[in-house]
């Protein structure tokens, strides 16, 4: 039997790309032939993607998690069904199209594809961002997923008292995510 393609699920501001932080992280993951998994959006979405894809000699994929840009509860509006603007990003090798529009303070909703993303991911590692970076954290978290927060200007300090690992560094997060999973590395 194959050995099953370990999946990370990268999650943090849709605007903001962190470029110093997310891009060491990215190549790590595409050097390892982990997949990559994403809400396929910008920011460091895009960045951490972007880091993974310039790794030449990768074998995992970028998968983005795309939310419908509008409601589909009604058939009638599954018609006018679209991703938002700047989705999917030039990154994403595998787009899942979701017609899960909540995201933000909604973001832990039933209609958010914020579950998918964390619940696809065999760790989560979490960058800086706003209500929907925490309500992923918060679902990683309930959905008891392995998650390290790199804790940028002290952002994180809440989820200390938590199962999170909040670490400071990117070097922080690879041997986080090492320590959490010794058996992906061998």
């Amino acid at each position: 039997m194959p050995k099953k393609t370990i999946q990370v699920g990268i999650i943090g501001s849709g605007t903001n790309q962190y470029a110093k932080l997310t891009w060491p992280i990215g190549r790590w993951i595409a050097e390892q032939g982990f997949n990559l998994v994403t809400g396929g959006g910008g920011g460091v979405m895009e960045s951490t993607s972007q880091a993974f894809c310039q790794v030449s000699h990768r074998k995992g994929k970028v998968i983005g998690i795309l939310p419908s840009g509008v409601a589909c509860d009604r058939a009638a509006m599954r018609s006018h069904y679209k991703t938002p603007p700047g989705y999917p990003n030039d990154f994403v090798d595998i787009p899942i199209y979701t017609h899960l529009h909540m995201s933000g303070i909604q973001g832990k909703g039933v209609a958010s594809r914020n579950h998918i993303i964390v619940l696809t991911s065999d760790v989560v590692i979490g960058f800086p961002g706003g209500p929907g970076t925490r309500s992923e954290v918060q679902l990683a978290l309930e959905y008891r997923k392995p998650i390290v927060l790199l804790n940028k200007d002290h952002i994180w300090e809440e989820f200390k008292r938590t199962e999170a690992r909040v670490v400071d560094s990117p070097d922080d997060v690879i041997a986080a995510v090492r320590s959490l999973e010794p058996d992906w590395f061998d």
